[in-house]
């Protein structure tokens, strides 16, 4: 089978959640005997990605891929054509839409719908304008490719509720991939030399659903409340807070790390928080899982099915709540261990390759 692949999440963020996830595909893709894959991406004339992907004959710039123009002209005026002449059986869109501007003419197509935060949420812009722009042009396109997949693959089941809820025409199609995520068990990791002995982790600040605002003013309340709150590790932009909650006493902000780099993260933390209300998979969890870090999460979204049974939960918007969760973390610490490894380990390779090939099989022909 002849399979084209979405790869521009992966040429413009190849160290994003969704980059990694487009990679974690074409890995699994190539391991298949009977499967030839092809990748389908933009970049720059001189970029190194034209060498492993059909691009147009045109440049595009890294930081406009997401553009509605830009987006426009690669899926109607160049995928339709290439898809064709590469004769591709079945084509795989990676990023909640971009399945292209034209009829099938016979191919199979499937959509890989990371969540739908782009319409449900409130998403970072600059301007209230642009993000009413983007909510209707991306909404139109989302329907479009749900519309047009012969199949929607979803990262969790409360994604895929979400879908089916916004698209009841779609709940035949709709199917669950989990997320691969294969920990760190070929990396070593880089223990930072610049942190105290004692921290928390957090990862991602740039989206509001992330819950980051709230989470820091708890976090430092829950020190007022006991000494025994460590440290907190933030990986992301302290332009994404508020000026006063930049530079908190004990807040250490990280970002641009190498895989090493957040592997000591993970593996010298004492406990990963992920405060968001609203998350498709949520990939630091299960990789903070993998090296026997323990997890606290809130609940009402994907994090319930990928938090082991356990694990200390919290209301997202319950403030008082997350205060006593942060205090009872710090004086009674979670256990480490290979429980925890062993319940990420339902999202390695194996798994996820058995699950693709499952849905591989049901396509219809």
């Amino acid at each position: 089978m002849r399979v084209g692949l979405d790869y521009r999440p992966a040429t413009v963020a190849p160290a994003s959640g969704i980059g990694r996830q487009v990679r974690a595909l074409e890995q699994a893709l190539q391991a298949r005997a009977d499967t030839e894959l092809v990748r389908f991406s933009e970049a720059p004339l001189a970029h190194v990605q034209r060498q492993s992907a059909r691009c147009p004959k045109w440049a595009s710039p890294l930081d406009g891929l997401q553009r509605p123009q830009v987006r426009w002209r690669f899926e109607a005026k160049f995928l339709p054509g290439a898809l064709r002449e590469a004769g591709i059986e079945l084509y795989i869109s990676t990023a909640n839409m971009g399945l292209p501007l034209a009829r099938k003419h016979g191919r199979r197509q499937v959509l890989v719908l990371h969540d739908l935060f782009q319409l449900t949420e409130r998403n970072f812009h600059r301007s209230r304008l642009k993000a009413l722009a983007y909510r209707l042009i991306d909404g139109l396109s989302i329907a479009w490719s749900v519309l047009t997949a012969d199949r929607v693959w979803c990262p969790s089941q409360f994604s895929a509720d979400e879908a089916a809820r916004l698209f009841p025409f779609a709940r035949g199609k709709l199917r669950v991939l989990p997320n691969l995520v294969n920990g760190f068990a070929t990396v070593t990791p880089e223990m930072p030399s610049d942190l105290p002995p004692r921290y928390w982790l957090a990862v991602g600040t740039r989206e509001p659903r992330k819950n980051m605002p709230l989470f820091l003013q708890c976090w430092q309340q829950a020190r007022q409340r006991s000494a025994e709150v460590p440290d907190l590790v933030l990986v992301g932009q302290a332009d994404d807070v508020a000026p006063e909650l930049r530079k908190l006493a004990g807040l250490h902000w990280r970002s641009g790390l190498s895989e090493a780099q957040l592997c000591g993260l993970y593996t010298g933390a004492e406990c990963l928080w992920q405060p968001s209300y609203a998350e498709g998979f949520g990939l630091p969890v299960v990789e903070a899982l993998s090296v026997g870090t323990p997890v606290a999460a809130a609940t009402g979204s994907s994090l319930d099915e990928v938090l082991p049974p356990a694990s200390p939960r919290f209301a997202p918007h319950d403030r008082q709540g997350l205060i006593d969760c942060l205090v009872g973390v710090a004086e009674q610490p979670p256990a480490r261990g290979e429980e925890l490894a062993a319940w990420a380990r339902r999202y390695d390779f194996a798994a996820y390759s058995r699950r693709l090939d499952e849905l591989l099989g049901e396509l219809p022909r």
